[in-house]
This record gives C-alpha cells, sequence and structure tokens, in this order.
C-alpha cells in the first residue's frame, strides 16, 4: 500500500509529527530551502519580465534525491511547510522538484498544502482533512521581496566595493536601519543638555507618615525652574509659607494586561527582560515550535507558530486557559468572559499570537526537559498568555493638592487593591501602555483643609537627557513603528548590521561605526528613495497587496526597478570615491618631513604619509571636539624588538590589536599579544592569532619552533584539582560555555560557577 508524503522544513518538526501519524505516513525534511537564486550573480533577467533564475543548494542534492525517492513510492504529497511567505516559498519549489518530468496517467501523486498554526495532533489532524492548493500569490510576494533584495544588494553593493572596500553590502531594510542608528547617534552628539531644578517638600499632617510633595504651580500657572537662582528664592519663600491640604481626589483605577506576544513583542520582552538577542530568541522559540523530548509523551512541540502580527487565539485555547485559571487561582482572577485584543492595523491574520499549546504543560512541571535558555522563554510565554485571560489589576489612587503662598505642590499615592493578572506576569515601564502616575507610595488618611508641617524641602538640579541609543528592543519597536520590514526578518537585520561592522553593540546600546555613517552617508546622497523610511514603508505595503492578490509581482518590481535603475547609473558616476580620497592636515611626517592626510582604510580612517610608497608611515587619530586631529599616543608595551632591540608598540590591524617594532618600516618585526599564560610545551608564551580565515585560536609565540595550539581560550588561573598554570574556557552556544583542565584530570565546571 502506498504511503502520503508528509513535507516539512525540520528533522526535529519531522520528529514531532511522525508521533502523531499513523504507519502509512513518512514524514520527511527539506531542511530549510532548497533553492535559491545563484551566488556570485544576479540571477534575475531584467530584460525577461524580471524573471528569477533558481538553483538547486549544492548540498541539498542528497536531500532533494531521498524526496524524489520517498515521492515515488507516495500516493499523495502533503506540503507542511511553514505557514507563511518563506514556507510558500520552500513548498512551491520542493513541489516543482517532486513533480515528474513526463506525466504518467494515474501514476503522479497529488500534490496538496497543508497548514497548521501549532504541532499538535488535533492541529495536524484536522489540516490533512482540508489540504489546500498552493498560494500563488503568497508565493510571488515571497518572490518579490527576495528578488527586490537581490536587486538592491548585487547592484548597490559593487558601487560600494569600488569607492569604499571590498565585502561591503547594501540592503533594502538593512540599509534604513542602519540609517535609524546613525540619525539617533547624531540626535546624542548634537544634543545640548538644559538646566532645570525640582522643588519637593516633605510634609507631615495630622496622621502619619509623613510624604513627598513636588512643586507644580505658581499663580495657577504650571511653572518650570530653569536656574538655581530662582530655586533657591522659591525655596525662601516656601520655608515662609503656610502648607494646607486643599483638595483630596481619591480613584479607583485598573491597570489591563496586556495581549498574549507577536513576534516583535517578545523579541522587545526577551530583550528587556532575558537579555536575549533577537536571533537568540527566534532560535529558541523556533525550538519550542518544533518540538522538545517531554518524558514518556516524546516530541512536544510547545508552542504555536513563531512568526506572526496577530493577537488572535483560537476558542478552544481560550476555553482551556479560563478552565485553568479558575482551577488554578480562583473565580476571582477570571473575567466573566473571554478577552479578546484589537490587531494593529496592517496586521496579518493568518496565525495565531504566540501561546502554549496548551496551558497544561505549566513550565516548572517540564523545566526538567528544558535547557535554561528554552525554559526562560517557554516561562515568558506562558505566563503572557495565560495573564492575557485574567482580571485586570486594581489600585486606589489618592492625590493631594497642596496650597503654600501662590505656589501648588502635589503628592500621588497608590496601594494595590486587587492584584489581578500580577500574580502571573508583570509587564516592564517601557511596555506598559499605563501613562499616569501611580505615585510613590502609601499617603496618609487625612482631611481637606488641614494644616501640614513642613520637614524638610529638597532642591535638585537637573538636565535634560539626549534620546537613549537603541537597544534591541527599541529598535525593533522603532522598526515596527515604521512599518520597516517585517517582524520576521528584524533577528537577521540586526545580526547583518553587526556583522558587516556598520554598528557594533556596547553595553546593550548600538552604536553606529566609522565605516556605518561612511556607508550611510553615500547611500543617502546618492539613493535617498531606497534610503527613505516611509519609501521602505510603502514598499512593504505593495509586497502584502502582492500577497492578497490586488497587485502583480512583475508590476511590484517594474514601479520599483525604472526610478532605481536611472539611480544607479547616477551614483556609479557620481558616488564619492572614499577610497581614494585624501584630506588634506597640517601634520607632518616624523619620519621624512613630508605633509601627512587623512585616508580611509580596512580599519577605517588613518593618517598617512603623502611620500608614499617611498614612506609608509601611518598613524592613528582622534578628533577633537572642535574639529582638530591628533595623533593617537603610540601604546609603549616594555617590550623589545628580537630584531633589532627596539621598542615594540601597539598597532591595530585587519585582525585587531598586535605588537609592531616602533622602526618601522626600517624593521618589520611583528608578533601577537600574549596572555601572560606560559606555553605548557615550551618557555614561550601563549597568544590569541588567527587563521587565514580569520578564526581565532591560541598558540605559542615561538611557533614555528613551537607548534602549541588551542582552539579554547586560555585562563590565566590555575587547576583547582591538579594545579596546571592555566584552565581552558570552551564556548558553545548550544551547550552554554564551560572551563575545563588542559590536563588529564577531568576537572571541569560552567562558566560562573564556582
Amino acid at each position: 500500500m502506498k504511503k502520503t508524503l508528509v513535507v516539512v522544513e525540520s528533522p526535529a518538526k519531522a520528529k514531532t509529527i511522525s508521533k502523531y501519524l499513523g504507519s502509512q505516513f513518512s514524514v520527511k525534511a527539506s531542511v530549510g530551502h532548497i533553492k535559491d537564486l545563484p551566488k556570485g550573480k544576479l540571477g534575475v533577467d531584467l530584460e525577461n519580465s524580471f524573471l528569477p533564475t533558481y538553483e538547486l543548494i549544492a548540498t541539498k542534492k542528497k536531500v532533494v534525491d531521498e524526496l524524489k525517492k520517498a515521492a515515488s513510492g507516495s500516493e499523495t504529497i502533503l506540503l507542511a511547510l511553514d505557514p507563511d511567505r518563506e514556507g510558500e516559498a520552500i513548498a512551491w519549489h520542493v513541489a516543482e522538484e517532486l513533480k515528474p518530468a513526463k506525466k504518467v496517467k494515474g501514476a503522479s501523486p497529488a500534490i496538496h498544502r497543508i497548514l497548521f498554526n501549532e504541532i499538535t495532533k488535533k492541529a495536524i489532524t484536522e489540516s490533512i482533512k482540508k489540504p489546500l492548493a498552493l498560494d500563488k500569490s503568497l508565493y510571488e510576494a515571497q518572490q518579490a521581496r527576495r528578488v527586490l533584495d537581490r536587486l538592491v544588494g548585487y547592484q548597490i553593493s559593487p558601487i560600494l566595493w569600488d569607492k569604499v572596500r571590498r565585502g561591503l553590502s547594501a540592503g533594502r531594510v538593512q540599509s534604513v536601519t542602519v540609517r535609524l542608528v546613525c540619525e539617533r547617534e547624531r540626535e546624542v552628539k548634537a544634543f545640548s543638555p538644559v538646566e532645570y531644578w525640582t522643588l519637593a517638600a516633605q510634609l507631615l499632617g495630622s496622621q502619619e507618615p509623613a510624604f513627598l510633595a513636588r512643586l507644580i504651580t505658581h499663580g495657577g500657572k504650571k511653572m518650570e525652574v530653569s536656574k538655581e537662582v530662582e530655586s533657591h528664592k522659591i525655596a525662601i519663600d516656601l520655608k515662609k509659607a503656610s502648607f494646607k491640604l486643599s483638595k483630596i481626589t481619591k480613584k479607583e483605577r485598573k491597570r489591563y494586561p496586556l495581549p498574549p506576544f507577536i513576534t516583535s513583542k517578545l523579541q522587545q520582552d526577551a530583550s528587556r527582560k532575558l537579555g536575549f538577542s533577537a536571533k537568540r530568541t527566534m532560535m529558541i522559540a523556533q525550538q519550542l515550535y518544533e518540538g522538545v523530548e517531554v518524558g514518556e509523551e516524546g516530541s512536544v512541540g510547545l508552542i504555536t507558530y513563531m512568526r506572526t502580527d496577530s493577537t488572535r487565539v483560537s476558542d478552544d485555547a481560550i476555553g482551556e486557559t479560563r478552565q485553568f485559571i479558575s482551577k488554578q487561582f480562583g473565580a476571582n482572577f477570571l473575567p466573566e468572559k473571554p478577552i479578546f485584543y484589537k490587531n494593529k492595523k496592517g496586521a496579518q491574520d493568518a496565525h495565531e499570537a504566540i501561546r502554549p499549546t496548551s496551558v497544561g504543560y505549566h513550565p516548572q512541571e517540564i523545566k526538567k526537559y528544558l535547557d535554561p535558555d528554552q525554559l526562560k522563554l517557554y516561562d515568558l510565554i506562558w505566563k503572557r498568555f495565560v495573564a492575557s485571560q485574567m482580571v485586570p489589576a486594581v489600585f486606589d489612587q489618592t492625590a493631594f493638592d497642596i496650597e503654600a503662598a501662590d505656589y501648588g505642590l502635589r503628592a500621588n499615592g497608590s496601594v494595590m487593591k486587587e492584584p489581578g493578572y500580577t500574580v502571573v506576569y508583570h509587564e516592564d515601564r517601557e511596555e506598559s501602555e499605563e501613562t499616569e502616575d501611580e505615585g510613590e507610595g502609601v499617603l496618609p488618611i487625612l482631611s481637606e483643609g488641614e494644616l501640614l508641617k513642613l520637614l524638610d524641602l529638597q532642591e535638585e538640579q537637573h538636565f535634560t537627557e539626549p534620546p537613549p541609543r537603541f537597544t534591541e528592543a527599541s529598535l525593533i519597536k522603532e522598526l515596527e513603528i515604521k512599518g520597516i520590514g517585517r517582524p520576521s526578518t528584524y533577528a537577521a537585520i540586526l545580526s547583518n548590521i553587526q556583522d558587516k561592522e556598520y554598528v557594533k553593540k556596547e553595553q546593550g546600546r548600538f552604536y553606529p561605526t566609522d565605516l556605518g555613517f561612511i556607508v550611510n552617508d553615500l547611500l543617502i546622497d546618492n539613493f535617498p528613495d531606497i534610503l527613505s523610511v516611509e519609501f521602505t514603508a510603502k514598499m512593504e505595503e505593495e509586497l502584502d497587496e502582492v500577497e492578497e492578490g490586488r497587485r502583480s509581482y512583475l508590476q511590484a518590481i517594474t514601479d520599483f526597478y525604472g526610478p532605481f535603475s536611472k539611480t544607479l547609473i547616477s551614483a556609479k558616476e557620481n558616488m564619492k570615491n572614499v577610497k581614494r580620497q585624501e584630506i588634506a592636515t597640517e601634520l607632518v611626517c616624523d619620519k621624512c618631513g613630508n605633509p601627512m592626510v587623512i585616508k580611509w582604510g580596512r580599519r577605517g580612517e588613518f593618517i598617512a604619509c603623502t611620500n608614499y610608497p617611498a614612506c609608509k608611515n601611518t598613524r592613528e587619530f582622534e578628533r577633537k571636539d572642535d574639529g582638530k586631529i591628533k595623533l593617537s599616543k603610540l601604546e609603549v608595551t616594555g617590550e623589545f624588538c628580537g630584531t633589532c632591540g627596539s621598542q615594540m608598540v601597539i598597532k591595530s590591524g585587519r585582525f585587531g590589536k598586535f605588537l609592531a617594532c616602533s622602526k618601522y618600516p626600517e624593521c618589520k618585526t611583528s608578533r601577537a599579544i600574549s596572555l601572560g599564560i606560559t606555553c605548557p610545551l615550551c618557555n614561550g608564551k601563549i597568544a590569541e592569532r588567527r587563521t587565514k580565515k580569520g578564526r581565532v585560536f591560541y598558540g605559542c609565540t615561538s611557533y614555528p619552533k613551537c607548534t602549541y595550539a588551542t582552539w579554547d581560550r586560555p585562563l590565566k588561573e590555575a587547576c583547582p584539582q591538579c594545579g596546571a598554570t592555566f584552565l581552558l574556557l570552551k564556548s558553545s552556544k548550544k551547550s552554554g560555555d564551560k572551563i575545563s583542565c588542559p590536563k588529564e584530570c577531568g576537572f571541569t565546571r560552567e562558566e560562573g560557577k564556582v
């Protein structure tokens, strides 16, 4: 009897689904895309309706052969790829490969598409009962995105190679993201802080405790205190004044739960609360969606599909959750009716919100089956979803309005009356939609009209602050607000702009690099539309129209490429050539006396002698606040050159910092910077080094006499077990970082644990 072939993306997903299907089904994985546009060439026919040329990915030949073999013995093929544009594209390419070259009457298997939002037995069996045709509009929307990105990337990038340096890239969405970071940095740099003062009185009424009231008005008008002299004058007036409690306002306030997660909100919350990058969040979410081994149950899909911008939830899931809340927390925590959340404008409603496939999989009950990162993210998703179907938190809020001469002060206080959903989930201030002042604690029970005693008067100087630099969470929020890209692309965008060295992340904040600024400015000058936030958002809307069948693939690409091709010709001729640019300075070469100029190289700007190649003297420099430049001091190390005996200094190169002879270019001796750890094979020192492809390893500075090398980073810490002079740090994204002894004593520990 012939089987039904089910094709999915990943082996993990295949394993989970196989568990729910009988022996008459064969589940195989495509392992992602099997076809793509060719590498190294455009792959789009500009003269023939922008027809893309797809090629079988070389590493997928074996996978495709296995799929074809399975298809030949199948009566039906069900394409169960992810329910989005990307999944639809994979489904179409798999279908193309599995269709027989020649039609044989009655022998060709029927090919259908099946869609499900969660990997559960019910969802899968129901989708099999309702097979669908492949969605051409959805496929063409993905193809349009892929072709647009190829047209931009493969035609702008070579210009950047010619004008700046090889290896750079431009992207329809990535370049606009870099622009946002650059513009924010310029706002920060241009910001001029403004001084202001606040005054607060500590007051005591007929009942304790004392409380703090802040100055807000003068003569009935809102006031701002900008100078110290002004603040001191007000303080003198207040110290002479009588304080009267003129008005007490009490009201009950409710704070409602937030909707269950959509992709962008999950990435933001995981960044704020867990410190996860968007890339890491999506990788872990994919694991939870595809299936995790849960004891005797085997592989279980724990969450619904994680690429969504819809807050919709199935009736079954709501019903199960309401029963759970009633049983676990009591009827007081359950709203009278289920809660439904509105989607934001333009949201795709194809999938549900991100939620547990069953609230019965309580995080604490399955924690032993999850690794630490999986548990943290699953716990976050589970709590947010359960909280979304609970009653609001209720607060009693009190405000005291106080008169003191012509001045008005206010004190706010609030007390939680009913915790509601907060027993499960607490949102950050950043994500909460609340804007009203919640108060600074509990206020005493007082009466209107009573006089208050002034205990203390606090004057504080402040300065306005610049807009904050973007974190991953705030940058994703900005992309979402402006309609740039789609939530499913955010992780790749943020990863890519760092890999290309356009931005760097320090202490969780994004900073543009010199390279990022240069490329951004060149692209804005030469491709104003491509770098326009509004234009990029409009393109996303047009791709949505292709998906909905309201615009054709050809129309979307043609409308874009007409103006773009003209801009491309202009940019090739007119873009500033940074590679060949030389900016004159007042500095002279300390080697030959010729003028020095600012040039651009692989590692950014540097000072070079104009007498090159006769003189190869170069120096690093710093820009002062007034725009003038200053040569950076050479970092002297106390080490001496083994060739000529001169001082060794620290320099920066393609692969980071290294030791070089101070007599360069007369003496070209250089070596890696030692980690201060003695080599276990000789008296040399261990240093960080790199392979020809740039991969970091650690080896002896006495190479080639000594060939000691290791991929693991040596740590200057003795082994507590055998006394070895150093330990090795092995980093692994999957299993975490471990510290072990280089000898065979067996000592090992996880990083950070004692």
